[in-house]
């Protein structure tokens, strides 16, 4: 599944355009590579994404081509959620 679908199912983020634009600013990274919005994400990959002053890094667990809202985020096991501090 290309990156930026899986983002927008798992609702990391909310719509698509939104992930394409994130993957293009080299804001998202695949097992440590940064992803262009086509990257395909499979079962056990880790995801690295950047929000500003936050990175949040999961793990895909499971990959769906339609999702219901309360089980988005069955797609994936929150690995870790770190602010950096800006001097």
């Amino acid at each position: 599944m290309r990156l930026d679908k899986y983002l927008k199912n798992a609702r990391l983020i909310k719509r698509r355009p939104l992930a394409k634009q994130a993957a293009d600013d080299g804001r998202i990274k695949v097992n440590g590579q940064l992803a262009k919005a086509g990257t395909r994400v499979a079962v056990g990959d880790e995801i690295e994404i950047t929000f500003g002053r936050t990175i949040v890094t999961v793990k895909v667990t499971n990959l769906q081509e339609i999702v219901r809202k309360e089980e988005a985020s069955d797609l994936y096991e929150l690995i870790k959620e770190e602010r950096i501090e800006v001097e």
